[in-house]
């Protein structure tokens, strides 16, 4: 069986999940994490649902699935212990073409769900194509430890970056030009190092001289909760 690895788009969206475990709990909190609108069917909510519950933060349905529940979602998540409820969900989806996981279910699912390492707007997603979400967590493990918070300030100054020079009268390729030399720059280890006149040299020499961190919208002191970037290093 082949996957195609993409990222959808659900923001705003009406998504569902069946079941309200602590599985169930874990996809609905990835789904609000991706501003989807979150539905949740279950006769029995976990705690943490229940919290969800209580600050409108879902829509809880507490019953059983019925037939049409999912209607207009844009994916379903499945995450109950009935197997019959699994199989009747996994023929309802395909009818509607809706995308369907199946918790621990690869054959009834139309997509699975990979492991994530997330570093602010930075997500690696890994699969193992349902052949072991154990050693994908694994996985998710190691890359953890690789991928650091610098990551995620990188991004923001890159985003901030692309930004600017769109608001600037330059043509495509200039752009392109300087925000590849951004990216391919020292900028992950000046902020490793907490160098924040570093980082203000590359900001300049990639964007131009006119250009610091305070130019694309950029506190220097925010690019780390304990506050070690400051404009005094």
């Amino acid at each position: 069986m082949g996957y195609l690895p993409i990222f959808l788009d659900v923001s705003g969206r009406k998504c569902m999940v069946v079941g309200g475990g602590e599985v169930a709990t874990r996809k609905v909190e990835s789904l609000l994490e991706a501003d989807a609108m979150v539905t949740v069917v279950s006769k029995h909510l976990s705690d943490q649902l229940d919290v969800l519950r209580k600050r409108d933060a879902i829509t809880v349905l507490e019953r059983s699935y019925l037939r049409g529940d999912m209607a207009g979602c844009a994916l379903v998540y499945a995450a109950t212990d009935d197997a019959e409820v699994h199989r009747a969900i996994a023929v309802e989806a395909r009818e509607l073409g809706i995308l369907l996981n199946v918790a621990d279910v690869p054959e009834l699912c139309t997509f699975i769900a990979p492991a994530i390492v997330k570093q602010g707007s930075l997500q690696i997603a890994i699969s193992t194509g349902g052949a072991s979400p154990a050693f994908a967590a694994r996985m998710r493990r190691s890359l953890e430890a690789q991928f650091g918070i610098e990551y995620a300030h990188a991004l923001r100054i890159l985003r901030g970056a692309r930004n600017y020079l769109k608001s600037q009268v330059m043509d495509a390729a200039e752009r392109s030009h300087r925000l590849k030399a951004l990216a391919e720059s020292e900028l992950l280890d000046a902020l490793r190092m907490h160098d924040v006149a570093a980082l203000e040299r590359i900001v300049a020499t990639c964007l131009g001289h006119e250009v610091a961190l305070a130019t694309l919208g950029i506190d220097p002191a925010s690019l780390d909760g304990h506050g070690w970037l400051n404009a005094s290093q």
